[in-house]
């Protein structure tokens, strides 16, 4: 059986493998060594924000007949694509479409601050009133469509190998629990991290009550977009410890951190 068809006929249990063992991982560390106290009842939180992630992908699924992997052996098949035009090296492919694909991913999430519809949606992500590995996988179903819809377009543009969409999938999940996790990493060694990668401590002046805060550090996996176009903010004000989680105008547990109010959350 060909590399790809094999990939995509496993993608689920690739991707559900990696998710499985980079979320107990991150909710073990925060166990052992956290950066915040949480304000939350975390059980409340948890149900609701992993309900959420079922829920996205029973949507997807339904939504979606194509996934992402499927798109990029599609377009093979057909020829389609930037890099099935140019057929660069499989490193060299593999290395750029990540690069190109999370790029991708940085100015869509400019986009859904800054454009009131899509922004309507992406609040939903940001009411969340503390901030743990399950932060990263708390985004609004039509967030999600929205999302996929971009993705299989950029697929479709860019024409990556099924090797290198699948793997870009499990680094930006891998990356969202990681760089959401309310974990404390040494001073030290997250200056060494962020020059390569988004760290917790980057992401969460993201996750800032201050307008100006929530509006810097839009990447996901690598940093330096937010270096290279100007939305790179070094530490929050009030520092970590002391910056307040998640929007001023959510502070009702019922309607941040309860799924129905959640959901209800674009509709206000």
């Amino acid at each position: 059986m060909p590399f790809e068809e094999f990939i995509t006929q496993h993608e689920t249990v690739i991707r559900l493998s990696a998710f499985i063992s980079i979320f107990a991982i991150m909710a073990s560390l925060e166990l052992i060594k956290p950066c915040r106290q949480l304000s939350v009842s975390k059980s409340q939180r948890w149900i609701a924000n992993l309900g959420i992630t079922v829920l996205n992908t029973l949507v997807l699924r339904l939504v979606f007949p194509i996934a992402a992997t499927s798109m990029a052996l599609w377009s093979a098949n057909k020829g389609w694509g930037l890099f099935n035009i140019l057929e660069l090296p499989t490193l060299v492919e593999v290395a750029l479409a990540i690069i190109v694909l999370d790029c991708v991913i940085y100015w869509q999430h400019v986009i859904f601050h800054y454009v009131p519809f899509f922004w309507a949606f992406h609040r939903m992500h940001h009411a969340d009133l503390d901030y743990d590995v399950t932060t990263g996988a708390r985004f609004h179903p039509i967030e999600i469509v929205l999302s996929m819809s971009i993705k299989l377009v950029t697929i479709l543009l860019l024409g990556p190998s099924v090797a290198a969409v699948v793997l870009f999938e499990v680094i930006l999940n891998g990356c969202a629990m990681f760089n959401h996790s309310n974990i404390s990493l040494p001073a030290k060694l997250d200056r060494v991290l962020r020059l390569f990668l988004v760290t917790p401590d980057m992401h969460r002046v993201h996750h800032s009550v201050i307008e100006k805060e929530t509006n810097s550090n839009f990447g996901f996996s690598l940093p330096w977009w937010d270096r290279l176009f100007g939305t790179y903010t070094p530490y929050p004000q009030h520092g970590n410890l002391g910056m307040t989680i998640g929007l001023n105008e959510y502070r009702d547990h019922q309607e941040a951190d309860k799924l129905r109010g959640m959901l209800l959350i674009p509709f206000k």
